[in-house]
């Protein structure tokens, strides 16, 4: 069995710079996310020198926008990472990036695995990475999770789902309140056996409705039989969103 740890850094943070032009029009936030500075490196830095390090990781890969390779290739040169092999083109959505790495990875034998992190998680611990390995034993698909300290309403889709009425302070209902004991936060690393994400993905892709926002998700609704174990993440394991994210 063959573990591979792929960082996903496709994005081009256009979230991130909307909120930091409007909020201080730092010039930093021309840099995707995943580039900027935390603590004097990279933010992308610290997750693969988790994977790099980990003895139950075989091979790094890394997926990145085309127009920010160069950058990604200068942190690389500053590094001594022995693990990273390939670099992937990122696709214009997210799922398009882990498709691109499936598809790097599809000629490897069916044992091996796949760990996909989002780049803008830095703070991934190797005892995350543990229990993910561990999993990956006896498990097709594994998720990292938290359980929620808050409860989490659900509220009517026909309120929620424009977010310019959102920002305009335009009230929501609630539509659900599920039991908080069973609400947990999903985090990266997610990881399948090659095929399985493959197969999901091959589905995916041809239903006109398709969209995504995670890969347990993929897996969840177009591989209904598979299981997908879930193993503790840490509240550390938080994701850069905004650019005072990185003064925290």
């Amino acid at each position: 069995m063959r573990n591979i740890a792929v960082v996903l850094a496709g994005g081009t943070g256009s979230r991130m710079y909307d909120k930091a032009v409007r909020s201080a029009g730092e010039r930093s936030a021309l840099l995707p996310k995943q580039f900027m500075q935390l603590q004097g490196r990279a933010v992308i830095e610290y997750s693969i020198d988790v994977f790099d390090s980990h003895e139950g990781i075989d091979e790094v890969a890394v997926v990145v926008h085309p127009d920010w390779r160069g950058e990604l290739e200068a942190i690389v040169a500053r590094n001594q990472w022995h693990k990273l092999g390939k670099v992937i083109d990122g696709g214009a959505e997210r799922y398009m990036s882990t498709l691109n790495a499936v598809m790097a990875y599809i000629d490897e034998p069916d044992d091996t695995n796949l760990l996909l992190h989002d780049a803008a998680r830095p703070f991934v611990t190797s005892a995350i990475v543990d229990r993910v390995v561990a999993a990956l034993q006896s498990n097709e698909a594994v998720g990292v999770a938290v359980p929620s300290i808050d409860t989490v309403w659900e509220v009517h889709p026909d309120m929620s789902a424009d977010m310019s009425g959102i920002q305009m302070g335009i009230p929501r209902l609630v539509a659900r309140i599920p039991e908080r004991r069973l609400m947990w936060r999903a985090q990266t690393p997610q990881a399948f056996r090659l095929p399985l994400i493959r197969d999901a993905y091959q589905r995916a892709l041809q239903d006109p409705q398709f969209a995504a926002t995670d890969d347990c998700g993929v897996v969840r609704r177009y591989m209904p039989g598979v299981k997908i174990a879930v193993v503790e993440g840490e509240e550390q394991n938080r994701k850069i969103t905004f650019v005072e994210d990185l003064k925290n």
